[in-house]
């Protein structure tokens, strides 16, 4: 399905005129949603999460490097008894102490951990953008199918409409009867009675009507109560093949593409377990400089002024020799998330090929259940005429006419919803498969 932009929708829907009121089209409804959608927006959020965190996943290689420094005054005052009776105090010694150092620390090898962390980090961007598919998927058909709810109780007012303006011609002519002593007050009074049933069923109808367009509002990002109008017509694609949807459905699925993509992750977390059985080496580099001042000092050994500065560098490792075989116990506990992805993936396609399945199956009856309804109401509609033409010549009952209308109002609600459960099975069709948003 075409995506269009989504610019001019808003001048589209607030135009309105007394005279009409602006269609809006099923793409500008989609195009709507893709742009203001909260779930949508929610999903993007947070793929740029994952994106921004594998942005960053080079910060896996670079050596760790910290600078430190500190300055100290201090003001001492020191008393002093020595073993030869020589006594020593003095108050206000004053020294001070700075010290910097710049240190590195390079990992040179970790059991290859920083490669799987890294490699896990782009399966977890990709992931956020399957997240974003599948929400951007189940909500182009949440669109669809509300959009054309809205068609279907606008055909079904129409069709309200079409039985009050019969049931209004009855009232005329029971009233004219009735005049003329041809007819019966009970005659009348059931005219009206059905008529203002037909009166109070499209009142319903329009607050039905409003209150799905509301709903629409909320999935395309519009305000509540906005005013439009929608298409006329229900249109189906009656050509879908069982065996197209089925055809690599693994590959365009969004469902299925995550569960894959969450089977990767699992491998590569294992890998990373497997990692911490192995030996980490470490170049490590540090300079220091510090610097002792002391203003006085009351023993002839402690220095007035001392400084000490230099550059050492080294390689450590370690290596895991016991630690409550914590490290195999999370090897295992990767390895079971591996066979439950698996497991998992295997549920998802079986459940989805269900689904597209049966989904085929009542695509095929409502499309059967459409063509009988439409050759139905053909039916019905000439028996109503013919009906109404025998009642105004007065060779039929209000009873035969107001059994020829039922018939035609049944016919008129199976029809319309055959069309609406048509399209909504072809959606569905087009949900599983994943092809709603290219």
């Amino acid at each position: 399905m075409r995506i269009l932009s989504f610019i001019g929708i808003a001048a589209i829907l607030i135009s309105n005129t007394a005279e009409a009121q602006q269609v809006l089209r099923l793409e500008d409804a989609i195009a709507g949603a893709l742009h203001k959608n909260y779930d949508i927006l929610l999903a993007r959020n947070d793929s740029a999460s994952y994106a921004l965190d594998e942005q960053y996943a080079f910060g896996l290689f670079i050596p760790r490097v910290n600078f430190t420094a500190s300055k100290v005054w201090n003001t001492n005052a020191q008393k002093q008894e020595l073993a030869s009776g020589t006594k020593r105090d003095t108050t206000g010694i004053r020294s001070n102490n700075m010290s910097a150092a710049l240190s590195a620390s390079w990992t040179l090898f970790d059991g290859l951990r920083m490669f799987a962390t890294r490699e896990k980090l782009t399966r977890f961007r990709e992931l956020g953008e399957l997240q974003v598919k599948e929400q951007m998927v189940n909500t182009v058909a949440d669109v669809i199918n509300n959009y054309f709810g809205i068609v279907r109780q606008k055909q079904q007012l129409k069709a309200i409409e079409e039985q009050m303006s019969i049931n209004e011609e009855r009232v005329a002519l029971a009233e004219k009867k009735l005049s003329t002593g041809l007819g019966s007050g009970p005659e009348l009074l059931q005219a009206r009675v059905d008529l203002n049933a037909q009166k109070a069923s499209r009142l319903q109808q329009i607050t039905l009507i409003a209150q799905l367009r509301d709903q629409l509002n909320q999935l395309i990002g519009l305000p509540n109560g906005e005013i439009y109008d929608v298409e006329d017509s229900i249109p189906v694609n009656t050509a879908l093949a069982l065996g197209d949807l089925s055809q690599d459905v693994e590959t365009s699925n969004p469902s299925l593409l995550i569960a894959q993509k969450n089977l990767s992750i699992a491998e590569l977390t294992l890998k990373e377990r497997k990692a911490d059985l192995l030996p980490v080496l470490n170049f490590n580099s540090a300079y220091n400089f510090s610097r002792t001042e002391n203003k006085a000092v009351i023993n002839n050994f402690t220095p007035l002024f001392n400084q000490n500065r230099g550059l050492n560098y080294g390689l450590g490792v370690t290596v895991p020799i016991l630690n409550g075989f914590n490290a195999r116990r999370l090897v295992k506990q990767s390895q079971l998330d591996i066979k439950y992805q698996q497991l998992f993936y295997e549920n998802q396609y079986s459940r989805i090929n269900l689904a597209i399945t049966n989904a085929y199956k009542d695509y095929e009856l409502q499309k059967q259940l459409l063509a009988l309804e439409e050759d139905n109401i053909r039916l019905a509609k000439e028996n109503v005429n013919i009906a109404l033409e025998r009642f105004k010549l007065g060779v039929s009952t209000w009873l035969e006419l107001r059994e020829a209308q039922i018939s035609l109002e049944l016919a008129y609600n199976r029809l319309i919803a055959a069309r609406y459960n048509t399209k909504v099975a072809e959606t569905e069709l087009l949900r599983q498969k994943g092809e709603l948003v290219k």
